[in-house]
Formats: C-alpha cells, structure tokens, sequence
C-alpha cells in the first residue's frame, strides 16, 4: 500500500498541489486498504481491521524513513535545513494516514483526549513540516522513533481479539513493545526534541515537537503501570498454610 502510494510521488515536482495531492491519494489508498481488510476479515472488529491498516503504515512509515536517511553516521544532520523529496514523501504517506487514522476513530466512536491530541498534534506538525519545506530530517527521525514500536502496540491488541490472553506470548509482546516504546520515546525522543527545538526551526514545529514528546510521556508513565500489573499477575502465588 504505501509503495503505491510512495510510487505515485516518483517524477512529480514538489509544488503545493502536488502535496496536497500526494496527501489526498494517501487518505483514499489507507481508506481502500481498510475496507479490503474488513472484506478479507467480515468476522473480524472494526478495530481489528483498523489496526492492521495501521501496522501497514507503521512498516511502510519506518521503511521510508530509513530510506529517506542520507548519512548514516549523522542521521539526524543536518538541522533545519530544506526538506528532500524522499523526506516529503514519507511524512505524506504519514499525513495521510493521520488523516485517515483520524476520521477512522471518530466514525468508531474513539474519541478520547490522549488520542485526539496525538493526532492533532501530529496532523499540524508534520503539515506544517510540509508546508515549510524544511526540518525533514528531524521530521523523518520522528517518525521513525515513534512508528518502530506500534507494529509491536496493535499485535498485543489483535492476539486478544484470536482469544490469546494471559499467556506466556501476550507476557511477551507487552514487554517487547515496552522495551521498544521507553528506548525509542524515552531514550532518543527527548534528544531529538531537543535539537528540534534548539535549532533555527519554526516555533510551530518546535511547540509540536515538545507536545509529542509530552503526548509519549504520558504513555510512557501508562505503560509502566501495565507492565507492573502484567509481571504482577505473573509472580506465583504464597502457599497457603495448613487450617489447624
């Protein structure tokens, strides 16, 4: 899905309209993706078909991103500079999703506080990003950081939905996705947020970059809590004594 749309953008000069329009083809490319999902899976939830969409994206989202690296040896260089058209491809094919992601849990009635934020703040950021044309290299290492542990964030939700509860893999995914969530959120997120906002970028990428990094935090601080109760629920009962 996201090669096509990706493949799409190849040859286009970058204007305004050939964005928006890479956008738009986006939202209407995840929106077909889904339906076909809910067609393969008519037994399956809405929330079961929207999350395999999503891990589509998160896949195709760290792929672009990767490829849309130059060097290597400084990932995140330069700073604030103009936009590549392989950069403005990938947070496109991520604008679109968030677009699409969007009006997904709206139509499904999930519409709480920390997602509408993550959503808001991502839809305006990386908007923004385009519409600059410029911090593409922060832009794609956000993305990067933030797309590599969903994969792992809608797997433990679908093993439930195949009745996989409290078992030894469920145990597992949780702590690999948490492991994965805190190094890149909490390890490299607060790096980057850094040298986002202390380079010479827009104060409206700047204030989006520390509002993502607020919005991780908080779910930093609720996947400690499941953690917990996870491993809690793991710890073998005290035997109990014998009644005299």
């Amino acid at each position: 899905m996201a090669a096509a749309v990706a493949a799409m953008m190849e040859g286009q000069e970058i204007s305004s309209g050939t964005v928006v329009s890479w956008v738009a083809s986006g939202v209407v490319l995840w929106s077909t993706a889904f339906v076909l999902v809910r067609g393969l899976f008519p037994k399956r939830s809405y929330d079961f078909c929207n999350r395999a969409v999503s891990t589509m994206h998160a896949v195709a989202a760290v792929c672009l991103a990767c490829l849309s690296v130059a060097d290597w040896s400084r990932p995140v260089r330069p700073l604030a500079a103009a936009s590549t058209p392989s950069q403005m491809k990938a947070l496109a094919v991520t604008l679109s999703y968030m677009v699409y992601d969007a009006a997904c849990c709206h139509l499904h009635g999930d519409v709480r506080l920390d997602n509408t934020v993550h959503h808001l703040v991502s839809i305006v950021g990386i908007g923004a990003g385009l519409a600059y044309r410029r911090c593409g290299t922060e832009m794609v290492a956000s993305l990067l950081i933030t797309e590599i542990s969903s994969p792992l964030l809608h797997l433990r939700e679908m093993l439930k939905e195949f009745g996989v509860r409290d078992t030894d893999l469920n145990l597992l995914v949780d702590v690999l996705f948490a492991v994965t969530f805190s190094a890149a959120r909490m390890g490299f997120g607060p790096y980057l947020t850094y040298v986002t906002v202390t380079a010479d970028n827009p104060l409206l990428i700047k204030a989006m970059a520390t509002g993502l990094q607020l919005v991780s935090a908080y779910w930093f601080l609720r996947i400690l809590r499941m953690v917990r109760y996870k491993l809690g629920k793991k710890k073998p009962m005290p035997p109990q004594g014998k009644a005299n």
